[in-house]
């Protein structure tokens, strides 16, 4: 009789034991449960979608070309005074005063001198002067055929040049040839700059960059898009700031932008960075892209400050 009771109680003590772990276990639980139902959503940067200038761009090549050339042969003998090189002078100076004549600007210009070739019997008895007008700059450039319905007079181009690292002038297209080069598959183009600050000298190797196709349209950060295969999606944020994965439909890249054709809407917000923290149907907690949080900010339930 005493050996069933020590049994019944150890049975007894045993279900106590594993009642009280059991109960202890869905006490903790719920104690975190409730711990991490009350943190705060992840903050998360966003922008809105904005209209933004989109253009493509031709790149090629040339040498500068002065507006307008003259040139003159002079023999040596017949020079009274030295010839003023590099000199500019107005139309009716006197370039080089000669024996029996003298030689006149036929337009404002500067004097050049070019020898000929050494390996020539006439350079040791005569000289070629330039007259060159360079207040314009001309550069002559081959545009690919497929360019061709792009290619209108009076298109904004930037130019280069290595003289200049980082310096952007500003040209146009002037003019361009009636047909396409049978041997090039290309179209003789002319483009032209202002140059009257002398810093482009005619024989210059140039870098040309022909604008088209410039236009308004909506654009996001490339930062925010997702590509999956052939397709590519943005979280856009709704009013109650839940994340809605949204496929839309891109156009090209340009400065850290893409060019959205369809799928949003001025002024629709969406997820700027960090898309890798966000899944479908998320609360975020919004942050404008631009401002900065306080350190230690628990009231996640109040709008971020922009910093101008």
């Amino acid at each position: 009789m005493k050996r069933s009771t020590k049994i019944t109680s150890i049975i007894i003590i045993f279900f106590l034991i594993i009642t009280t772990v059991i109960v202890g276990r869905n006490m903790v639980g719920n104690h975190f449960k409730k711990k991490f139902s009350k943190r705060p959503p992840p903050g998360i940067i966003v922008t809105e979608v904005k209209e933004r200038i989109f253009e493509n761009i031709i790149s090629t090549y040339g040498t500068a070309s002065p507006v307008q050339t003259q040139s003159f042969k002079v023999e040596k003998y017949e020079i009274l005074k030295p010839i003023k090189y590099n000199q500019k002078v107005k139309r009716g100076d006197v370039i080089a005063d000669l024996k029996n004549r003298k030689i006149l600007a036929q337009f404002d210009g500067t004097i050049g001198k070019r020898e000929f070739s050494e390996d020539l019997e006439v350079s040791k008895s005569s000289i070629l002067i330039n007259l060159e007008d360079t207040s314009l700059i001309y550069c002559d450039v081959d545009i690919p055929e497929i360019f061709v319905p792009f290619i209108k007079v009076g298109l904004p181009v930037n130019i280069k040049f290595s003289g200049y690292k980082g310096k952007i002038y500003k040209g146009e297209i002037h003019s361009f040839a009636s047909r396409i080069s049978e041997e090039t598959r290309s179209l003789a183009t002319r483009i032209k700059m202002d140059n009257l600050s002398g810093e482009i000298l005619p024989g210059s190797f140039l870098e040309i960059s022909i604008k088209y196709d410039v236009r308004e349209s909506l654009s996001i950060p490339d930062t925010s898009t997702i590509v999956e295969g052939e397709n590519v999606f943005i979280y856009k944020v709704d009013d109650k700031n839940k994340a809605l994965k949204t496929k839309i439909t891109t156009g090209d890249r340009y400065m850290g932008f893409v060019e959205v054709l369809n799928g949003l809407n001025s002024g629709d917000k969406i997820v700027a960075e960090g898309t890798k923290k966000v899944r479908p149907n998320l609360t975020i907690r919004p942050i404008e892209k631009g401002s900065k949080e306080k350190k230690g900010n628990s009231d996640w339930g109040k709008k971020d400050k922009s910093i101008n």
